[in-house]
């Protein structure tokens, strides 16, 4: 498989080139040059078996061409040691609860499987320089990616997030790790975390100097993965009869986990619609409405982790539908929602059905209902992480005090080590070649 830029200006690179990389050298993203589709029959035959089994039909699809099938059916089953199970909420409203991983949020899958490949390339080759990755984060991305690299051999990760616009326990899953991980604290936006992340991909002097690559999903070996989840969730119904007419509805900030979704249908997937659901960061809402893409500075919301005011795979969902705004609009509706309605959200489903959500969840349980799902569809929102990684927000919504799992008690004993730093490139890129 041959992977090209969105901006079509870089020359085509094979999967090892693409994970080093990250991002395409004329700041574009990496796309397949074709999707491959999975059997009708492979896919119907899915519910007897399990997600390790699954994601391994889809991972082979993809990527058997370019390593040995048999690593990669090991990176496989060494990714996915957790389920994602279906919870049915009410009527025909189930919740793909995504948040069963190491450090509770859905972003678990692509860390851990992009670790896996990179450290496999590293290995093939014998590479004695340091892999530096750099990792943007507006909430999960950076405890996910830490954690899914931590302490591998040959890699460093530098995880850059806005300062005081994550959470407690989400900060604590990235700073309190050491050993090759450097939590670095920027007094901005994730946006502007992200813009310093892109400006070191194409910055000469950085790439002569370091060896490169993003854990973001702008990396094609960490958004793909999380097409897994969608094929899971789909087999899941099917087991009970409700895989048929079938709305996905995806809590959206920077768009890698909704293209994984929409590469899943690519691939054959049967999914009738998908929703993408927005809170007041919402360009992709607008393109819907007018075709017009304008993306702005961030506002920060209850939903911290979709605080992005210029996602990135935007540009994956245009090249995917061939900048077709016609085809994209008729297969996604958008919905949009502010910190008061996910507050009587989150209130009016745990007291009238006892599930509790996430801010991020709320935004897509309700953007199902105000889709108005006809009675033979079905209904399914990605709950991407554990409630209790919000635990200020949600206690000071629902008046409650949630318990924190074991796992995430554990991240909250360490000791805090980050680096702080202004959004300027230049003393970023000065920090960077210090440390080389």
């Amino acid at each position: 498989m041959k992977y090209y830029s969105t901006n079509k200006q870089a020359p085509l690179a094979n999967l090892e080139e693409v994970v080093n990389k990250g991002l395409a050298g004329d700041k574009g993203l990496y796309m397949p040059e074709y999707v491959p589709t999975i059997d009708k029959d492979v896919i119907a035959s899915m519910k007897n078996k399990s997600f390790q089994e699954l994601a391994d039909i889809v991972a082979q699809a993809f990527f058997g061409k370019d390593m040995d099938p048999q690593s990669l059916t090991d990176i496989v089953f060494d990714t996915l040691s957790f389920e994602t199970p279906v919870v049915h909420v009410h009527d025909n409203i189930y919740s793909l609860e995504l948040f069963h991983g190491p450090t509770l949020a859905f972003k678990d899958t692509g860390a851990r499987f992009m670790a896996r490949i990179l450290s496999h390339f590293i290995r093939q080759k014998g590479i004695d320089s340091e892999v530096n990755v750099l990792v943007a984060t507006s909430g999960d991305t950076g405890g996910a990616v830490a954690n899914g690299f931590l302490g591998i051999p040959g890699i460093r990760v530098f995880v850059l997030y806005p300062k005081d616009k994550v959470s407690q326990i989400q900060e604590c899953q990235f700073t309190t790790l050491g050993k090759n991980i450097t939590a670095l604290e920027i007094n901005g936006t994730f946006d502007d975390c992200q813009a310093l992340v892109k400006a070191a991909f194409v910055d000469d002097d950085l790439n002569k100097r370091l060896q490169l690559t993003s854990a973001n999903s702008i990396n094609v070996a960490r958004f793909l993965p999380q097409s897994f989840y969608y094929f899971d969730a789909y087999a899941q119904l099917d087991r009970i009869g409700k895989a048929d007419e079938l709305v996905v509805c995806v809590p959206s900030g920077n768009f890698g986990n909704l293209t994984a979704g929409l590469f899943a249908h690519k691939m054959g997937l049967p999914v009738k619609h998908f929703i993408a659901a927005n809170n007041r960061n919402d360009v992709f809402y607008e393109y819907l409405k007018t075709s017009d893409f304008l993306p702005r500075p961030s506002v920060e919301t209850y939903a911290n982790a979709m605080d992005v005011g210029n996602p990135s795979n935007f540009a994956r969902i245009l090249d995917l539908f061939g900048h077709d705004h016609k085809q994209i609009a008729a297969l996604i509706s958008g919905f949009r929602y502010s910190n008061e309605q996910i507050t009587e959200i989150m209130r009016h489903v745990y007291y009238t059905y006892h599930y509790l959500l996430d801010p991020h969840g709320a935004c897509g349980y309700q953007a199902l209902v105000d889709y108005h799902l006809k009675p033979n569809e079905t209904g399914l929102f990605l709950e991407t992480a554990h409630p209790a990684k919000f635990k200020g927000t949600v206690d000071g919504i629902l008046h409650s005090d949630i318990g924190i799992p074991v796992t995430l008690q554990a991240f909250m004993k360490g000791e805090k080590q980050n680096i702080a730093l202004g959004k300027d490139f230049a003393g970023f890129k000065s920090f960077l070649l210090s440390v080389s």
